[in-house]
Parts: structure tokens; C-alpha cells; sequence
């Protein structure tokens, strides 16, 4: 069995998810927050499946904290954002 997305799927992000990529449309060059509003460090599982779905993408290594993933906005996360 495949762990591969079904492209043809309408893949939809979860409110977290939204909440999270939405942060990165007023940010210089889409940088994704590594923590929330409250100070909450986001979510992993998060991050990697708005990675894995195409919405986010790795951008650079954190030296200070290399498990961190520092992401930024694809053009595919500003479309799907737009379509709100």
C-alpha cells in the first residue's frame, strides 16, 4: 500500500493548518511563524503536512535549532488561501 497523495484528491487544509499558512501572506518572502499567536510552538504534524501537500516548503536550516522546519508559502498555499 502507497503512502503517496492521490493528486486527483480534493485535499482541503484543517483549520490549524489554514490558520498557520494564512500567517505567511503578509510575511517577506511567505516565512511561515514557528509559533503561534500564544507563544505555542506550531505543530509539527502541521508543518509536514502542509509540506507534504504542497501548501509550504522548506526554506532554510535553523543552525540554532536544526529539528525546527523553517518554511515558507508555495504558490500553491497562496492560491489555495485565495480561494477563501
Amino acid at each position: 500500500m502507497s503512502s503517496a497523495i492521490d493528486p486527483t484528491r480534493d485535499i482541503r487544509p484543517t483549520a490549524p493548518q489554514r490558520r498557520w499558512l494564512r500567517r505567511g501572506l503578509g510575511e517577506p518572502g511567505g516565512k511561515l511563524p514557528l509559533f503561534d499567536e500564544n507563544g505555542q510552538k506550531i505543530n509539527e504534524r502541521t508543518v509536514r503536512a502542509c509540506v507534504q501537500n504542497g501548501w509550504a516548503e522548506p526554506w532554510f536550516a535553523n543552525p540554532l535549532k536544526p529539528d525546527w522546519l523553517v518554511c515558507k508559502l508555495t504558490d500553491a498555499g497562496r492560491s489555495l488561501l485565495a480561494d477563501d
